[in-house]
């Protein structure tokens, strides 16, 4: 995947009249995992095509949150989703790539909204008027469908790369530091996506040099 990636989309809509007073949630997916980019998303709900069961996308099933990620392409008035790469980590730190995806998804929508509720007790540098929301996604429906959209499409990009390193089982763990993906870094040391930056990547660093 490149760098940073931007999937926005628009409906039919008067966005001059409305901008005003729409409502942008974000949230983010991959802040803890070993390897990957970091998943940011934007979105802006539509008031008359309202999405049932939008909750924190930890509290879903996998089942859930694959349906809820159809209807938010789907009803939503606006969404974009990026991205901070696995080098932009390494060079930035997480904190930073993290804000980094965030002002990316924000920016990349199909409309500057009038304000921007974002997850956490952090905020990236916007030129919109913006609030974090600790526990946002569990509070605040706009934030709750961003992180469906973050963590979905993060899920997916761990799939696709379960297919090239099957050997990690990141269709099991998602890049986190389980002890099955801690044992696969002991045995065959880092992938070309394992973050450089992260204490149990520099370590298998050590013992086996760069890695695949």
């Amino acid at each position: 995947m490149p760098s940073h990636s931007f999937w926005p989309e628009q409906a039919a809509f008067d966005w001059s009249a409305q901008a005003a007073v729409l409502v942008a949630g974000v949230d983010e997916a991959g802040r803890g995992p070993l390897a990957g980019p970091v998943v940011a998303a934007a979105v802006i709900l539509d008031p008359a095509h309202p999405i049932a069961g939008l909750a924190d996308s930890k509290q879903l099933t996998a089942q859930r949150r694959e349906a809820l990620f159809a209807l938010i392409q789907q009803r939503a008035l606006a969404r974009c989703v990026a991205e901070a790469s696995r080098e932009e980590i390494d060079r930035l730190n997480i904190l930073q790539a993290t804000m980094l995806a965030m002002r990316r998804a924000v920016e990349g929508l199909a409309v500057q909204p009038g304000r921007v509720l974002v997850d956490g007790n952090r905020l990236p540098r916007l030129a919109i008027a913006a609030e974090a929301i600790v526990k946002g996604d569990a509070k605040v429906p706009a934030i709750s469908a961003a992180s469906i959209l973050a963590k979905v499409t993060r899920d997916h990009w761990c799939l696709r790369l379960h297919e090239r390193y099957p050997h990690y089982g990141f269709d099991r763990h998602k890049g986190y530091g389980t002890a099955e993906h801690l044992a696969a870094l002991g045995e065959w040391g880092p992938c070309p996506e394992h973050r450089r930056s992260f204490a149990p990547v520099a370590r298998a660093i050590a013992l086996h040099g760069g890695g695949q």
